[in-house]
């Protein structure tokens, strides 16, 4: 299938893939009739999705399966009068019916608004009014529900609500009646152009509201670089990323890329994580892919990895939040398996990775990807060199990357703050070394400033994760008289060092940081927290920490 998008599939080096990759676009293209319907039409029996939930069900759908569910999905949103254009949030979960649903969006050109279960009453208000919601649908659990509910007399544009199950009452509509008296599905003379709206991300930025992020009906081709070359997919895979389908992270790793790769996608659908239940899944259902934060990998290390049959598993992808080298080194040393990390944001698809002809740096983001035409420029201007800390941007006057947003819905003020003059620029500072690789260093906002040296939070932070007190931590900057900011880090320690002295064990740390990084690092304040305060996708909120100290 991918064959027919990209001129090449096969690529010796880093400098072949940088010359010789590109995605050809077809008119109108559709990932629901071109992608998925296509392989119900060549290879109806070919396995696109094993779903498992934690209460012991299993159930493998086909990608004939998936063209007769979501042919009748979108023959039931038609007949209730969602058309073209409208905006539907989907909150979903884990729940097998997410791909069912959002494919039959894709096939009436309705825009589908994937969202967390974390969402508040404040939250969906916000989020109705500011997309013009005209649906949500969801799973029918009470503490989803009733948010719902409470936001709907401030939503006036929301219209319908709507419950996979179990069933609601109070004007929900019934998802799985509707779906059992729904007509054969016709498709529409023209679904979609390329250039129309096909998904709306509110991201859960660390600091403000969240921003409206827009991708047309291409974005679903960006992701062969995703799938194909950063998590090293092929037609036999299994693939596994966990994520909740209400993050763009579920757009990388459970749906898109994977499909046009012919790959399976593995679900595990769980309410609580839980490190020995995942080991066990993967290990019982022979996943062969399986990508995650690095938060997950932490909790995994902590695990005893040799209780498990991890044969199956060839590849392991990182994303979300830099990969401490600690980490990678414990993996590795359990597993044999390299972690291989890449980088991108919900604006954009893989930019830049660790690919399979490259030998992965502990803690590199790895190489750029060649579907983006990518910079790292100083604060002055010039184009960064080896060593010197750049902002990440994307220049899209030479070629338009297939992947990149649209921009931020209704509000072209915030779009063209950091998309203008044919340059995306990303706020994202990082450096290169001399082979290539590029280093993370932090958000433009998070980089402390401190007796003129510039610190990134991730280089302090991986060096706080070398030591056995550190489960997790976050670095920000503190003002200060004399020096500007200086370096404070927030810790959750290990449990079997909170009864330790805490002047004792704050020395400990610092010296250990001198230690492992250069000494003007260390961080000169350190307070033990319970929990890290984070975004609904996982991320440390570094702004709500500065914040809460001016309080």
């Amino acid at each position: 299938m991918v064959e027919k998008y990209i001129n090449r599939v096969d690529f010796k080096d880093q400098e072949d893939f940088k010359a010789n990759f590109k995605i050809n676009v077809p008119d109108n293209f559709n990932f629901a009739y071109d992608i998925v319907d296509e392989w119900a039409r060549t290879r109806p029996d070919k396995k696109a999705l094993c779903w498992v939930n934690d209460q012991g069900e299993h159930i493998e759908f086909t990608f004939q399966d998936m063209k007769e569910k979501s042919d009748t999905a979108a023959s039931y949103f038609q007949s209730i009068g969602i058309k073209k254009g409208d905006m539907v949030m989907l909150i979903l979960k884990r729940r097998y019916w997410y791909w069912p649903i959002i494919l039959g969006l894709h096939k009436i050109g309705a825009i589908a608004i994937p969202s967390t279960h974390l969402l508040t009453e404040k939250d969906l208000i916000y989020r109705c009014n500011s997309a013009d919601i005209k649906a949500i649908i969801s799973v029918g659990e009470p503490l989803v529900t009733k948010h719902v509910d409470e936001a709907l007399p401030e939503c006036p544009t929301l219209k319908y609500r709507i419950s996979i199950g179990p069933e609601v009452a109070g004007n929900w509509l019934d998802f799985r009646k509707g779906i059992a008296d729904a007509q054969t599905f016709v498709k529409p003379e023209k679904p979609n152009c390329n250039e129309d709206i096909m998904l709306l991300y509110f991201t859960s930025g660390t600091t403000g509201q969240p921003k409206m992020v827009i991708h047309n009906y291409t974005y679903p081709l960006g992701h062969i670089v995703t799938s194909g070359y950063w998590q090293n997919l092929k037609e036999d895979s299994l693939h596994l990323t966990l994520a909740d389908t209400g993050w763009a992270k579920a757009a990388w790793g459970k749906l898109y890329g994977q499909w046009i790769m012919g790959a399976c996608i593995f679900v595990y659908d769980h309410e609580k994580f839980t490190p020995a239940d995942l080991l066990q899944m993967i290990q019982d259902y022979r996943v062969t892919s399986f990508c995650a934060p690095p938060t997950v990998f932490r909790f995994l290390i902590r695990e005893d990895l040799k209780k498990y049959n991890l044969s199956a598993l060839k590849y392991c992808e990182i994303a979300g939040e830099p990969l401490n080298p600690s980490v990678f080194d414990a993996f590795y040393k359990a597993t044999g398996l390299k972690l291989m990390e890449g980088f991108g944001q919900t604006e954009t698809t893989i930019t830049i990775a660790n690919f399979p002809w490259m030998k992965p740096k502990p803690g590199s983001m790895g190489m750029p990807s060649p579907a983006y035409d990518m910079e790292l420029i100083t604060v002055d201007g010039r184009i960064a060199e080896d060593g010197e800390q750049g902002e990440i941007i994307f220049r899209t006057d030479r070629t338009m990357p297939v992947g990149l947003f649209m921009g931020y819905y209704r509000d072209s003020e915030l779009t063209k703050s950091v998309y203008h003059n044919h340059v995306y620029h990303t706020g994202d500072i990082a450096w290169r070394d001399e082979d290539g690789y590029y280093w993370f260093v932090g958000r433009n906002d998070d980089v402390i400033k401190s007796s003129g040296y510039r610190i990134g939070p991730f280089e302090v932070e991986s060096a706080l994760m070398t030591h056995p007190a550190v489960i997790e931590c976050a670095i920000t900057g503190v003002p200060d008289e004399i020096r500007g900011q200086v370096v404070k880090a927030s810790i959750v320690l290990a449990p079997a060092y909170k009864e330790r002295a805490k002047p004792e064990l704050i020395k400990e740390i610092q010296d250990h940081v001198k230690k492992v990084t250069a000494p003007y690092k260390y961080p000169r304040i350190i307070e033990f927290v319970e929990e890290l305060p984070k975004t609904i996708s996982g991320k440390i909120r570094r702004g709500q920490i500065r914040e809460e100290k001016k309080k």
